[in-house]
């Protein structure tokens, strides 16, 4: 056979071979989501002229082509990415139970590290995972422990109050500095001071980027990648080193401080010490089947995973929503109307600060905060799925075992089938009356938007983290009026980091309002 032949029948076979890979998938009338030509090593030829560090313009333009749901190859995995609320409230709530695991990609880096990923976003679905997600859920973020941590969130709001006030920073520094510093003593139990604060900070969130934009070259052929990439595992143990440096002290304080009896604790307590902690919870715990305390490393792990969770997320979701108040003063002002109203009413006009417990006597706060989440999702993505088992979906895809699954969270917020002009700011959606005043966040009825995620793996912070936005949101808007500044307008363009934050930093013009009217 001459070159000619050989190389028409190669041809023919990297064709044909994903076309039967697709049938082979077909069943009862199903079919594996479509999406671009792909071939055997390399997967969909649109990586060729794409980068898997951000699919998202080119999932917008898959949508376009082949509708709400796509499937890309990266090498021999499937990817299957849903934009359709219908189809991801089936995945994630009816079949649930099959959809619950995480792909080899989160956990590829750490196992690398020589770390086993018992934390909550990256266990496999289990007892392990199961066990601490209760803890998190029962033992830190129940309403009961949440109100412990009042005095800490008002800390961070004279922190906020104050920074603001220096100016010298953009306001998205500011907010994730305040959420760090109540985040840390919601870790720790303790209320630390601004250079360890920033010490910690700083060593989060360089871990936090290089992890982010570095280490998931790791996913694929780690046997050769962790010899092609010694540098970035160099670079990642040193990173790992430091945050232990930093956190073993704080994480042994605690430990001793939990041997003392109640009257040594009270001895002991001081402004800076708080009665509980995540720590303490974790200090307690014995992992099922191995029947044994977590380690240090472990704790270390579940610790970091805890104070990234809650300060980007939520600063950028307050960044947005501000921002969006900046844009629109009428908006602004009514808010505004209405926090004062509670306050006269409750004859608190003179109070510091709003307190939690009048957060729900101004329904138009949540409706604001709401719609914040709803156009300026933090994450345009949830945390990636695994398919425990082949998933029908509505009788008319089918998801694989294994494939990797994921859901566009601002495809689905911002859909125009969905949401009348959904690029417009419009709290009155989420009020009495509205058109959307019954959507359910949590999705377990149905999906409209679903900024924490939805099903089993729903952001188990989602109560605290709707606590903290529409705490700081009212306490800013009360405390300033925030203008826009002629010549530095609100600029609305997206910049994808750790969440989608905004490309060019909102920096408004604060204005004081007089506490007394």
């Amino acid at each position: 056979m001459d070159m000619w032949h050989i190389s028409l029948s190669v041809c023919a076979m990297l064709v044909t071979l994903p076309v039967l890979l697709i049938l082979r998938g077909s069943r009862a009338g199903c079919r594996i989501p479509p999406g671009p030509p792909s071939v055997p090593v390399l997967g969909s030829l649109v990586w060729l002229t794409n980068s898997p560090a951000d699919p998202e313009p080119l999932l917008q333009r898959l949508f376009r082509r082949y509708g709400s749901v796509v499937s890309l190859r990266l090498g021999s995995s499937l990817s299957i990415y849903i934009a359709d609320r219908r189809l991801a409230h089936a995945a994630l709530v009816v079949h649930g139970a099959y959809l619950a695991d995480r792909p080899s990609v989160l956990v590829a880096a750490a196992t690398l590290l020589g770390e086993n990923n018992h934390t909550i976003t990256r266990a496999s679905y289990g007892p392990v995972c199961r066990l601490l997600r209760r803890n998190l859920v029962a033992e830190t973020l129940h309403p009961s422990r949440v109100r412990l941590f009042a005095p800490a969130r008002c800390w961070a709001r004279r922190v906020l109050t104050e920074k603001l006030l220096a100016g010298g920073e953009a306001v998205i520094e500011t907010f994730r500095h305040a959420m760090f510093c109540l985040l840390l003593a919601m870790c720790f139990g303790e209320r630390l001071d601004e250079g360890a604060v920033r010490a910690i900070a700083a060593a989060q969130r360089e871990q936090l980027l290089y992890f982010s934009h570095q280490m998931a070259v790791f996913a694929f052929l780690p046997s050769v990648t962790k010899h092609v990439f010694r540098g970035r595992l160099r670079a990642a143990h040193a990173l790992r080193r430091r945050q232990m440096e930093l956190f073993m002290p704080l994480i042994n304080a605690r430990r001793e401080y939990m041997k003392l009896n109640n009257s040594d604790r009270a001895k002991k307590k001081s402004d800076t010490t708080f009665e509980h902690s995540y720590v303490d919870t974790l200090l307690d715990l014995k992992l099922p089947e191995e029947e044994r305390p977590l380690s240090d490393q472990e704790m270390i792990n579940l610790c970091s995973e805890f104070l990234n969770a809650g300060t980007d997320t939520t600063s950028t979701a307050m960044q947005w929503i501000m921002a969006e108040l900046v844009k629109n003063p009428a908006i602004q002002d009514k808010l505004y109307g209405e926090i004062i109203k509670v306050a006269a009413i409750t004859g608190d006009n003179s109070q510091e600060e709003v307190p939690e417990e009048d957060l729900h006597k101004i329904p138009y706060l949540k409706a604001v905060v709401l719609e914040g989440l709803r156009k300026h999702p933090p994450g345009h993505f949830v945390l990636p799925h695994k398919a425990a088992e082949d998933i029908e979906l509505c009788g008319a895809y089918l998801i694989p075992k294994g494939a990797t699954v994921n859901f566009m969270v601002a495809e689905m917020g911002r859909d125009a089938e969905e949401w009348e002009n959904p690029m417009e700011f419009a709290p009155e959606r989420f009020v009495a009356g509205g058109d959307r005043e019954w959507v359910d966040v949590t999705g377990n009825r149905e999906i409209r938007m679903m900024p924490f995620g939805a099903g089993r793996r729903i952001c188990a912070g989602l109560g605290v983290a709707m606590l903290h936005l529409e705490y700081f949101v009212a306490n800013m808007v009360r405390e300033f009026e925030w203008k826009e500044v002629a010549g530095d307008e609100v600029d609305f363009a997206e910049k994808r980091e750790f969440t989608c934050v905004m490309q060019k930093p909102l920096r408004p013009r604060l204005v004081p309002r007089i506490k007394d009217e």
